[in-house]
């Protein structure tokens, strides 16, 4: 086996934002692992907010190649390296390897359904409410729209997106940017305009006041929410939680957290990075119960990987074997 890694950069479809800055391309680091006739590929999107960078993410897969050449299981990978991009894009390889050897779809090796076609949300980011509101009159075919929101001005920016999609379902995500008084003035006004879902409100490490707060609105755990191990404190704050393979270090984990978060009595969203179909295809096949589906990252580029993903308008379809899995 060999293993290679590279960074790659992706244009955005103009500049999105929320509420911790703005960006015009995905940056992803590409795992490569394959044995001259089999090449299978895993991508993952390294993000600051939990201390990563590129090259953090590409010294953490160093540290094992070792490990990976010698043709490495899912378990030991587990064992080796923590939750997070790094172990994300190896695990996703990893898979993506065993189901070109087996010349069998990834489903069925991972014991699952044959994937559906799934309603995704389309994300609207950060803005003033009038160029919300255009964005959202542009997309209000759309079934599904996430809008990112930062504080202040919050509830005219909702307004102005209902306005402008008032057939469409709207859920929000603050990015931890509110505080108490914000939320106790949010919620009833959100609720009033059919919002269905509210995303990590308050900062991760500071949202124990939900406990003493109504929720009259879904309210899921994004930043606070990683793998297994985050479950047991997100209890009576959270009724959703937010599963991204980028955090909980690929395939294997995310398909866990899914079992258990629901076994625990939580909702789940299946959510993603500003990132290419490479990055989605896997999380399709955690997505296929989930109550919310986010998996937008390639809608909101300028260009995509080879044999993307195929979306109508919000309905996104499994992947092609020539993309991954």
């Amino acid at each position: 086996m060999h293993l290679k890694t590279f960074t790659q950069t992706f244009a955005c479809d103009g500049v999105f934002v929320i509420s911790r800055g703005a960006r015009t391309h995905a940056e992803v680091v590409t795992v490569e692992i394959g044995d001259g006739d089999i090449i299978s590929r895993g991508e993952c999107t390294p993000y600051q907010r939990y201390g990563e960078t590129l090259d953090s993410v590409l010294v953490q897969i160093e540290s094992i190649r070792e490990a990976i050449e010698r043709d490495i299981s899912h378990q030991e990978l587990q064992n080796l390296l923590p939750a997070g991009a790094a172990r994300n894009a190896v695990d996703c390889a990893l898979h993506d390897l065993a189901a070109k050897k087996a010349k069998k779809p990834i489903h069925q090796l991972l014991g699952l359904e044959k994937p559906k076609s799934l309603t995704t949300a389309f994300t609207l980011s950060l803005g003033s409410p009038e160029s919300m509101y255009e964005n959202a009159f542009k997309n209000a075919t759309r079934p599904l729209l996430k809008m990112k929101l930062g504080g202040d001005g919050d509830i005219e920016r909702v307004e102005a997106v209902r306005s402008g999609a008032p057939n469409a379902r709207l859920i929000v995500d603050a990015n931890e940017a509110w505080n108490v008084a914000q939320y106790e003035k949010m919620v009833p006004a959100l609720g009033r305009l059919q919002v269905e879902m509210i995303e990590q409100p308050f900062p991760a490490g500071e949202d124990s006041i939900l406990a003493e707060l109504d929720r009259p609105v879904i309210i899921c755990a994004d930043e606070s929410c990683h793998d297994r191990q985050s479950l047991p404190k997100l209890e009576g704050l959270y009724d959703m939680v937010n599963i991204k393979l980028d955090k909980t270090g690929g395939l294997t984990e995310a398909l866990a957290l899914d079992k258990a978060a629901r076994a625990a009595g939580f909702k789940t969203m299946i959510g993603c990075m500003v990132a290419t179909s490479l990055a989605m295809a896997p999380a399709i096949y955690v997505a296929q119960n989930a109550d919310i589906i986010d998996l937008d990252g390639p809608l909101l580029l300028a260009e995509d990987r080879d044999n993307p993903l195929r979306y109508e308008l919000s309905t996104i379809f499994p992947p092609d074997p020539a993309l991954w899995g």
